[in-house]
């Protein structure tokens, strides 16, 4: 999926892939190269977690190319910090940023300046490629932006890296070890956002529940989620992105339970259902780890709806484990569902492991995604005639507290908090009759 901004005049278009951390850092670049001087270009933000999202951000870049011959186009994100080379070798690159080079001012410039400068080789000489050893990165500083893109909803990054090595995941490769933004920068950077009219804050990272862990006094995720509620009073909306179960801490797990700001909605990185092909991916839980995490916060907030990322067609997946992997959608009683097909992704254990065939693969992915889609609309049916209360995004289209998609009246601004009654409209779409309340 890409998402992308309004070409204006020689506004930089950036055109992000992947994951909600990415988005964020596309708006730290949007500024960066803007304060660089730099215009009229285009940034492919990419994502590396499978080889399809590498060959979707290379399709995309050479179909812009095709369309929009004149603009300069530089690629970074994990993709382009694993295969440099790959991508500078496209006729179509101009440049290629690491990641933790994308983040910096420096790079910004230097491009700016090399491209003002009319280098007379075609890809702007040899300073084109900026990508450095990510695993050398030992901190992560806050970059503050004041805006999200128009949006009402905006990420915050409060870590980035993994010190995990699942034998399916690549991502460590491209972001490095563990690293977490400090609480002070945290709360001034959602201040920043709060003051720019956002209303609901999502803290994401690559792996956000080993926050701290670098940090002096190691503060917890819960710690700093604590800190926010606390000293950001007119935050009413925290969400949080996926969560490792596994890695939460007391504090935390009794903020939600109990935090009313703290919305009805987890995104868990469960991945599968089997614990013996848990164990081969090298994940730290096992299934009933994830059925009672679930089962846990259900009885404390019966509101609240769970998503997960499911893997389907792992090495050595028979269709027995599949099949719990089925078994865990209901068990958990999961809403969103994001099935990712085995991907071997070479430098990694689980790309040396016995494959299974494709078409085996796809099928199964198949299956898991109706299943989800079948839990979802159990979900969607469950809170018919319940009361809600819904933050408006874009023109008609609004989210519930625990992540229901729903379509309200399209004069209702953006930001929005509106109150209503869940029903199903003549689109057997999910709606707020007439709102109760607006704020």
């Amino acid at each position: 999926m890409t998402e992308k901004k309004p070409n204006q005049d020689l506004k930089n278009e950036v055109i992000t892939f992947g994951c909600r951390l990415n988005a964020y850092e596309s708006e730290v670049m949007a500024d960066h190269s803007k304060n660089a001087g730099l215009e009229n270009a285009a940034i492919f933000n990419t994502c590396a977690v499978t080889n399809e999202a590498v060959r979707q951000s290379k399709q995309a870049i050479r179909r812009y190319a095709r369309e929009n011959p004149d603009k300069p186009i530089i690629v970074t994100g994990c993709a382009a910090q694993i295969e440099s080379d790959n991508f500078a070798n496209m006729e179509e690159v101009d440049f290629v940023i690491g990641n933790g080079e994308k983040m910096e001012a420096a790079p910004w410039q230097k491009i700016a300046d090399i491209k003002d400068g009319g280098n007379n080789h075609p890809r702007y000489g040899t300073e084109r490629v900026q990508v450095n050893d990510i695993m050398a990165l030992k901190e992560t500083g806050g970059h503050f932006i004041k805006a999200f893109h128009n949006r009402v909803r905006a990420f915050v990054q409060i870590q980035n890296g993994c010190d995990h090595r699942c034998t399916f995941c690549i991502i460590p490769y491209g972001r490095g070890n563990s690293r977490s933004v400090p609480i002070p920068e945290s709360i001034e950077q959602i201040r920043f956002l709060l003051e720019g009219g956002v209303k609901e804050i999502v803290l994401t990272g690559v792996d956000i529940t080993s926050y701290g862990s670098d940090l002096p006094g190691t503060p917890s995720l819960g710690t700093l989620v604590k800190s926010i509620l606390k000293q950001v009073p007119e935050l009413q909306r925290l969400r949080l992105s996926s969560l490792d179960m596994i890695e939460l801490d007391d504090e935390l797990m009794e903020l939600l339970q109990s935090e009313e700001r703290l919305l009805p909605h987890m995104h868990l990185s469960l991945q599968h259902g089997d614990d013996l092909i848990l164990k081969r991916m090298k994940r730290r839980h096992g299934r009933q780890h994830s059925i009672d995490f679930c089962q846990t916060l259900r009885k404390a907030r019966p509101d609240i709806l769970f998503g997960a990322d499911i893997i389907a067609g792992f090495p050595t997946e028979t269709e027995e484990m599949f099949q719990r992997s089925i078994d865990i959608v209901k068990e958990c009683d999961l809403s969103f569902l994001h099935v990712f097909p085995f991907s071997p992704r070479q430098g990694t254990p689980a790309a040396k492991m016995p494959q299974l065939d494709k078409a085996i693969i796809k099928e199964r992915a198949r299956r898991l995604r109706d299943i989800g889609s079948e839990h979802l609309l159990l979900s969607e049916n469950r809170f018919l005639g319940q009361r809600a209360t819904a933050l408006v995004e874009t023109k008609g289209r609004a989210h519930t507290d625990n992540f229901l998609s729903v379509k309200v009246a399209d004069t209702i601004e953006a930001g929005t908090l509106v109150t209503g009654t869940i029903f199903r409209n003549g689109e057997n779409q999910l709606a707020l009759k007439p709102q109760d309340r607006q704020e």
